[in-house]
């Protein structure tokens, strides 16, 4: 266990953080997931952009990959364009 109060106080930001990054990552690959099920044009085109939102908000916070998360927006959108 830590002895020093700053890292007393490191150890309970960064779990913090970690379960705001778990969570964040998880409702977006739960978006994702959702969207890649759908099989109604009008519907997916209206959740695609709140998709791209999370995920472009996951890589600048590097949750994820910035190339993971432009592969990620490239394939749904495809996959909504193929609808």
């Amino acid at each position: 266990m830590a002895n020093h109060k700053s890292a007393q106080k490191r150890i309970r930001s960064n779990d913090s953080k970690r379960l705001r990054n778990k969570y964040q990552h998880k409702t977006t690959r739960n978006a994702v997931r959702r969207l890649r099920e759908m099989s109604k044009k009008k519907e997916a085109e209206a959740l695609l952009p709140s998709v791209v939102s999370m995920l472009d908000k996951l890589a600048k916070r590097n949750i994820i990959h910035k190339n993971k998360a432009a592969n990620l927006k490239s394939s749904l959108q495809l996959k909504v364009n193929s609808l």
